[in-house]
């Protein structure tokens, strides 16, 4: 079975990051989706659904310090619900996501471009490069996943 959840979207608020008594940091955020469709009278229409985000320990801190309101960010996790009393004693059900992936998909302000986190791109596939390239050769020889050019499985 799966529970996976894939999200990207803007938050709607800083994360608020505390820590437990044992020392655990755990932050929550909101984060909104939006999905554009025509309606029957053929005008653009935006469906907003807000999701409520839960990250622990090392996702917790990572957040403080990469994620504000209104970036856009990428989260994966699983989906889960629970039940808490409100002030006034009255039992309620909430949904959420716990994250245990964590983007932002923002613009490095300080480095001129790119994103604000490790996000894998095509420079960073050890088999999208020439296969004669210094760079693909010195990979070769410190990855062992990467096989030798002349080791294909075709």
């Amino acid at each position: 079975m799966i529970n996976k959840v894939t999200l990207v979207g803007n938050l709607g608020r800083d994360p608020e990051i505390r820590t437990l008594e044992n020392g655990t940091k755990v932050g929550t955020f909101t984060l909104a989706t939006n999905e554009n469709y025509r309606d029957k009278n053929d005008t653009w229409q935006t469906l907003t659904e807000w999701h409520n985000i839960v990250v622990w320990r090392h996702l917790a801190e990572k957040a403080e310090r990469e994620l504000k309101k209104g970036g856009l960010a990428f989260i994966e996790g699983k989906i889960t619900h629970r039940k808490y009393q409100d002030k006034e004693g009255h039992e309620r059900t909430i949904s959420e996501i716990v994250a245990n992936t964590l983007y932002s998909l923002e613009k490095r302000e300080n480095k001129g471009g790119g994103f604000s986190t490790s996000f894998p791109g095509v420079e960073d596939d050890p088999f999208n490069k020439p296969i004669n390239s210094p760079s693909s050769t010195a990979a070769q020889s410190t990855n062992q996943d990467v096989p030798p050019a002349d080791d294909l499985p075709f």
